[in-house]
């Protein structure tokens, strides 16, 4: 799957079919699902945070937004009750799924996976190719979740941290096997907001109250020097960084999470308001949540009304995925 015109990627996102023609390998296949049997609904539930749903107001017009990607208008939207994971899948999580089922991702099954250029070893690690509109992205063979920066990389010391390089397909197959399920964009926002009305982050409307960091994001010049203020280069700890009011971890920041939705800047303006699901079909799935290398300066998408997209066989080392799970 290749990306298309209507597609406008942001800097800390790369689509796996935005290389130049000819210079990566295209895999030509998606993940399929693994076949082994899902944990009980119950065992799957444990560790989950209930949420009650009822309105809210989705969607932003703030001054900082961008129109363009759709985030307004603010809507109410009405949600049945459900359960969201705490945090991020991490590395751990994830390894216990793979060690289950044998499942292959996409990034392994293409052999190659986008780096950004600072994490990219001098030697040992083969560059197949970079985006021309966004060429702080390398295409590195052999990395993947496993081996985040390429070969001779591992996650030994990173087992709490979310699990990267996961496309949309692998984020929905572990789910699966898990007895859950992607949030949709609605209730990803709806969860973000942690209870609060229309603030502009998940603990409010100043990126760091106080001077305290909340959040895992880029911290200097993008994309040439981070000078981790915060505590981090690359990914962090699950639990970093305060919750926001509903217990939830790292709703901004840190990594993209998958959603269920296509995406489509224009349906939800006069789309269903009750349990929204997004179009019928799409190019792109919907990202929500920023990473840790957003800036303000290219890519404030960290607020909780952002938007991004990407295709869903795409795979990077900034997205990652959070679970959810329907309330019976």
């Amino acid at each position: 799957m290749h990306m298309t015109d209507s597609i406008k990627p942001s800097c800390c996102s790369v689509s796996r079919g935005q290389s130049s023609p000819g210079s990566i390998p295209d895999g030509g296949h998606q993940a399929e699902d693994a076949k082994q049997d899902a944990p009980t609904n119950q065992s799957a539930r444990q560790n989950m945070i209930y949420l009650p749903g009822g309105e809210f107001l989705m969607g932003t017009d703030d001054r900082e937004g961008f129109p363009s990607d759709g985030e307004g208008p603010v809507r109410a939207v009405t949600l049945h009750p459900f359960y969201i994971d705490p945090y991020p899948v991490t590395n751990s999580e994830f390894k216990k799924f793979v060690d289950a089922t044998g499942y292959v991702t996409e990034a392994e099954k293409f052999g190659w996976s986008y780096v950004f250029h600072l994490f990219v070893p001098a030697t040992g690690v083969k560059i197949i190719g970079s985006p021309g509109q966004t060429p702080w992205w390398l295409a590195i063979e052999g990395a993947s979740w496993h081996a985040p920066e390429g070969p001779g990389s591992d996650i030994g010391k990173r087992l709490d941290h979310p699990v990267i390089h996961i496309s949309w397909f692998d984020a929905n197959a572990y789910c699966k096997w898990a007895g859950k399920r992607l949030l949709t964009e609605a209730e990803w926002e709806y969860a973000a907001r942690g209870g609060l009305v229309q603030k502009r982050y998940p603990w409010g409307d100043e990126i760091k109250p106080g001077g305290k960091h909340m959040c895992n994001i880029w911290q200097g010049k993008f994309p040439v020097k981070n000078n981790a203020s915060d505590g981090y280069i690359g990914t962090s700890p699950v639990h970093s960084y305060e919750p926001n009011g509903y217990g939830l971890y790292q709703m901004a920041g840190n990594v993209w999470e998958w959603c269920a939705d296509w995406f489509s800047p224009t349906f939800h303006v006069n789309g269903p308001r009750v349990n929204p699901a997004g179009p019928p079909k799409g190019t792109g799935r919907v990202m929500r949540g920023g990473s840790y290398l957003c800036h303000k300066s290219y890519c404030n998408r960290y607020r909780v009304a952002a938007r991004n997209q990407n295709t869903p066989d795409s795979s990077t080392g900034n997205i990652g995925f959070r679970c959810a799970a329907d309330a019976i």
